[in-house]
């Protein structure tokens, strides 16, 4: 209903954290309906939660802001009793194809949990024959996107990927 409410017809995901999670899962899903995107926005994405041990959620367990036993809170609130943990609503890098998915801007910060899954999302979403760019956060915690106002660097990179949104929206 984009042009109905005055929009030109592109369409497109975003959200942060737990917010790139259910983008990415909208993303498959429409395209698994039929429905065009024009982009996705995933910002320091959840995507992979079970499939792989990735340093960063080690490295980054404790101290940076989100830490990861209040990650296996949220993951247990969101999951509650499904059991399939590899099911791709979860877990969106274990879909069974990323290919034909809209464009992606994915941005991750380098003192978060979830940075690895997050970059390697992106290098999935690549290998599938699709078009998405890392824009990593040097520096920079999990949530900072909230915290340009605070810290001249999270601005910088918020201004960065958000304009690079936008271009992927113009179909620059």
């Amino acid at each position: 209903h984009a042009p109905e409410l005055g929009g030109d017809g592109a369409v497109a995901v975003a959200g942060d954290s737990a917010g790139g999670n259910l983008a990415a899962v909208v993303a498959q899903r429409l395209r698994d309906a039929g429905i065009p995107l024009a982009a996705q926005f995933l910002i320091y994405p959840a995507v992979d939660h079970v499939a792989a041990v990735y340093p960063s959620i080690e490295q980054n367990a404790k101290g940076y802001f989100l830490e990861t036993d209040t990650m296996a809170w949220f993951y247990n609130h969101y999951a509650g009793g499904f059991s399939d943990t590899m099911d791709s609503r979860l877990a969106p890098l274990q879909a069974r194809s990323l290919a034909n998915l809209p464009p992606a801007v994915v941005v991750t910060a380098e003192f978060d949990p979830l940075r690895d899954q997050g970059a390697a999302y992106a290098e999935a979403l690549c290998a599938a024959g699709g078009k998405a760019e890392h824009i990593p956060g040097p520096g920079i915690i999990h949530g900072y996107f909230d915290m340009g106002r605070w810290s001249p660097a999270a601005q910088a990179i918020i201004e960065r990927s958000t304009s690079r949104f936008g271009e992927v929206l113009r179909g620059d």
